[in-house]
């Protein structure tokens, strides 16, 4: 069987699940939600992730992780409990 080059370049949900540290599940609704490009392959419509993807998210991801701790650092105590208590 020949594969085809481009989903040779192409990750699987298992694979990108390690690469994230997040369960599979996780990463199959990232993709129903639109936080993750899947592409569907062959006729059971199997997940596919290109690299680049991956990488643009953890680029975004840590962008954005960087700039909340900025603000938690700002912040006070009493402000991060209420914040904590509000999203309960």
């Amino acid at each position: 069987m020949i594969k085809n080059k481009q989903s040779s370049n192409m990750l699987t949900v298992r694979e990108v699940s390690e690469i994230l540290h997040v369960h599979t599940n996780t990463l199959r609704r990232w993709s129903d939600l639109g936080i993750l490009k899947a592409y569907r392959i062959g006729p059971r419509g199997d997940r596919r992730f290109k690299q680049e993807d991956i990488d643009t998210l953890l680029l975004h991801e840590t962008k954005n992780a960087t700039q909340n701790k900025s603000e938690f650092d700002k912040s006070t105590s009493t402000e991060r409990i209420s914040e904590y208590a509000m999203s309960r």
